[in-house]
């Protein structure tokens, strides 16, 4: 079962600890398989949903991210309090990321456009069907199916003689 990162957009009254277990629950996640797939240890996501802990470290604010199938900027609002910003987007570099993985930090900037390794420009939408990014846990759109990263094309190597 997925969440879809608009249903799962913090209210700006709700607590990091309220909004984690919120989005944990509805993926139907418990606080051991968040911690295995945030890469953070259990007692964190304990201290986390408890409310101890209000602040996170860049490390485990994007290993929740990517756990929750939110984007970081989700984390980020909840923790200062504040509403969402209209403009909060999953990026990725169509060519530094690797499909599975957690996106670079950097890209996850609101302000970002190009990608500090490379200089690509950044892509926050698919290129096939223009809608929105919602999570690249998965390597293709869930809207089109189309591949959220190209292969790279293939060159025919023909001996010479």
């Amino acid at each position: 079962m997925t969440t879809s990162t608009r249903n799962a957009a913090p209210d700006p009254q709700e607590s990091l600890a309220d909004y984690v277990r919120r989005v944990r629950t509805a993926l139907g996640l418990s606080q051991k398989e968040l911690a295995e797939r945030a890469g953070i240890h259990l007692q964190s996501v304990g201290k986390i949903e408890r409310g101890q802990t209000t602040r996170l470290k860049q490390q485990p604010k994007s290993g929740l991210a990517h756990a929750l199938n939110i984007p970081v900027d989700y984390l980020d609002a909840v923790c200062r309090g504040v509403a969402v910003e209209a403009g909060a987007t999953l990026k990725f570099c169509p060519h530094c990321w690797v499909p599975g993985t957690i996106p670079d930090a950097m890209w996850a900037n609101m302000r970002a456009q190009y990608c500090y390794l490379c200089g690509s420009l950044l892509r926050d939408r698919c290129t096939g069907c223009e809608q929105p990014i919602e999570s690249l846990r998965f390597r293709f759109c869930p809207h089109c199916g189309k591949p959220y990263k190209n292969a790279e094309p293939r060159v025919l190597e023909v001996p010479c003689n």
